[in-house]
């Protein structure tokens, strides 16, 4: 059995892990327990009653945050010479094609978005094998791929994340930093949830919406009432 360490031991002192918490609950919660140096990360798993391998039944789509997620992102836009300076004026970090279509394929992906054109993506698209596993093969459903360049740009730098669910079912995203206020951390949870929500596949049996645990970055999960996403 994995020794718990004193910190931990601290954190599950201060609330029962047993018991489930309405979600502005949760996140004082979580809050409270966080005893990083850093500012952490604050994370929320989703688990629906989905089959993941069933196309019907994937749940997948993108959310804005209203209060962004704390996070500096590095955006990467491939696109032609023409839509360059759109990218550059919206925020992009890196723009251009061929040379970083190269530096990806000798294994550069020192970014977190990137985004392309449609004219573009039959190039991009042999980058699959390399970005498609660290999850940054830009995607028309996501908004990563499209002639509106800098509107793109903006929106991943104002917040805007995507999220599927794994092959086990659950969601995983990063929706704030420990050091937002309660109701920023409130709000930002409860648009992605809402989000998950509006997405449930006709074909989802029982109870769509299994279980869901808040965490920070080391923090245990404290689980949360379902019920209470809805309640402003």
């Amino acid at each position: 059995m994995t020794k718990l360490t004193k910190k931990r031991k601290e954190a599950l002192g201060k609330f029962d892990k047993n018991s489930i918490y309405a979600l502005p609950e949760a996140v004082g919660i979580v809050k409270e327990i966080t005893s990083t140096k850093f500012d952490s990360s604050v994370d929320i798993d989703i688990r629906l009653s989905v089959d993941p391998r069933k196309a019907n039944q994937m749940v997948r789509g993108t959310v804005t945050l209203p209060h962004g997620t704390g996070k500096t992102l590095r955006v990467l836009v491939l696109c032609t010479p023409d839509k360059e300076e759109e990218a550059k004026q919206a925020g992009a970090d890196y723009t251009g094609l061929e040379e970083y279509i190269e530096k990806i394929k000798a294994g550069w992906t020192d970014v977190d978005v990137i985004i392309t054109m449609p004219s573009v993506m039959a190039k991009v698209g042999a980058l699959g094998k390399i970005l498609g596993p660290r999850g940054l093969m830009p995607n028309p459903k996501t908004g990563t791929v499209t002639m509106d360049i800098g509107k793109a740009v903006k929106e991943v730098k104002a917040g805007k994340i995507d999220f599927r669910v794994d092959k086990f079912g659950i969601i995983h995203s990063s929706i704030a930093k420990t050091s937002f206020e309660k109701d920023k951390i409130v709000d930002n949870a409860r648009e992605l949830l809402q989000t998950v929500i509006k997405l449930k596949p006709a074909s989802a049996k029982g109870t769509y919406i299994k279980s869901i645990y808040l965490s920070s970055t080391m923090s245990p999960g404290v689980q949360i009432e379902p019920k209470s996403i809805t309640v402003a």
